[in-house]
């Protein structure tokens, strides 16, 4: 995170008249939220990083951004744009990812590192709307969009284990075929059956429309994403909020729309395995609880843990063709790249659940309830399953960020078109190789 600030500080100071950086806010453990934006024109692009503490890719892509805008006059003074590139909203949470993010980047290595709040600390949700945000992150992007007005938000997400895929909340014809070029380039696999996306309408492949936000519960909010969020807030100004996603780890079966053998098989599959997870994470926790009274950082552990394990019974009967989830609603027509998604969803529950039960563990200082065994057991045996049964494959961080990078401008000029400009958005066969670190601190 401090890196992050300083290279965009150094670009800012290299460039004062095109850059400039600012404070916006402050998170809850005091860090400075900074506001990079380059070029003047009265336009407003908001990028917004790091929404998700374990999804660092965003602050390298911000940074890219920043350096194509100041370099092409295109992307400013051409398409009277500006662009203000948020660098990361949730700083404390990826601070406490800094166990992985110097590398190397393997499975194992992620998983017992792993850090991602609970849902109600995640910046991005409105739990009850505009006027009851209560983490300073919210209301500092809140502000931000009410400021700016922006004619297109781009949030910038990862996905740990699977493809890229885009979730928008107003249709960008054509997008779809920019993405299948710059991943065909860049040997980024597609999620064209997103696990997120499941009940939401396809805009093309590996595109989505972002449903209106309703109200729901917790359970609810966290297996569906339908409730209201800062990707919708600033519909009122006429924003495109666009949700980019770029996998650290690609499995190629994501992208694979053929029509299954048995589709039936493989849920119950899928399903047993979760349930079977849950009840050995469930049986960790008891014993574990309560040696944590006096384990720091503890209730940050917990929180994500409680989530985790209140949601996977309510997927495992949601995907379990042989159970009513009492919601009255049927599983969507599914391909391959549905169910694949499904099975890596569900092993994602199961081992972030116990890679942080692994901090856990190795807080209290000498495994007091036992179980350090079976926590290892349980991380292995996912890491195992997405490197063996799924042929995960860890993806370049400079192709992640060009990936990123390209998605989002061609989000800028198709937004751009809607809203009566034509500007050119970057040249789409630039090196995609070009060496990029993942931010850390």
């Amino acid at each position: 995170m401090d890196e992050l600030g300083a290279r965009a500080a150094a670009l800012a100071a290299r460039h004062p008249r095109h850059a400039r950086l600012r404070r916006v806010g402050t998170s809850r453990a005091g860090s400075p939220l900074l506001l990079l934006s380059v070029g003047h024109g009265s336009r407003q692009v908001l990028v917004v990083a790091g929404p998700h503490a374990n999804e660092p890719v965003g602050g390298a892509t911000a940074l890219r951004l920043a350096e194509r805008a100041v370099a092409d006059p295109r992307l400013t003074e051409g398409a009277d744009a500006t662009w203000n590139l948020l660098l990361c909203v949730d700083p404390d949470g990826l601070r406490r990812n800094e166990g992985w993010l110097t590398g190397p980047y393997t499975l194992g290595r992620y998983a017992r590192n792993f850090f991602r709040p609970g849902f109600l600390e995640q910046p991005e949700w409105l739990p009850d709307g505009p006027a009851r945000a209560t983490l300073p992150e919210t209301r500092t992007l809140l502000a931000l969009q009410d400021e700016l007005r922006p004619f297109l938000q781009c949030s910038l997400h990862g996905v740990d284990v699977g493809g890229g895929f885009v979730e928008l909340t107003h249709d960008l014809p054509g997008l779809a075929q920019r993405i299948a070029h710059t991943a065909a380039r860049l040997g980024i696999p597609r999620e064209l059956g997103a696990y997120d996306t499941l009940y939401w309408p396809d805009l093309g492949p590996a595109v989505y429309r972002i449903p209106p936000p309703r109200r729901g519960d917790l359970t609810a909010a966290i297996t569906e994403a339908a409730v209201d969020s800062t990707w919708c807030h600033p519909r009122r100004h006429g924003t495109v909020t666009a949700v980019v996603e770029a996998p650290m780890w690609g499995v190629a079966a994501v992208a694979d729309a053929s029509s299954p053998a048995d589709r039936d098989a493989v849920l119950r599959t899928v399903s047993r395995t979760l349930r079977h997870d849950t009840r050995r994470l469930h049986r960790v926790l008891a014993r574990l609880r309560p040696h944590l009274a006096d384990v720091p950082e503890a209730a940050h552990l917990l929180a994500p843990v409680d989530d985790y394990l209140l949601v996977c019974p309510r997927l495992a009967d949601a995907w379990d063709p042989d159970t009513d989830d009492g919601t009255g609603r049927s599983l969507p027509p599914m391909n391959t790249s549905h169910l694949v998604a499904l099975r890596l969803a569900g092993r994602r529950l199961s081992l972030r659940t116990a890679g942080l039960l692994h901090q856990l563990v190795t807080r209290t200082g000498g495994d007091p309830a036992g179980v350090l065994s079976e926590v290892d057991r349980l991380v292995d045996e996912g890491c195992a399953d997405y490197r063996d049964g799924c042929a995960a494959h860890w993806i370049p961080v400079g192709r992640q960020v060009e990936y990123q990078t390209r998605v989002v401008l061609a989000a800028f000029e198709l937004a751009g078109r809607r809203i009566g400009t034509g500007s050119r958005a970057g040249d789409p066969d630039r090196d995609a190789e070009a060496a990029l670190p993942m931010h850390h601190d």
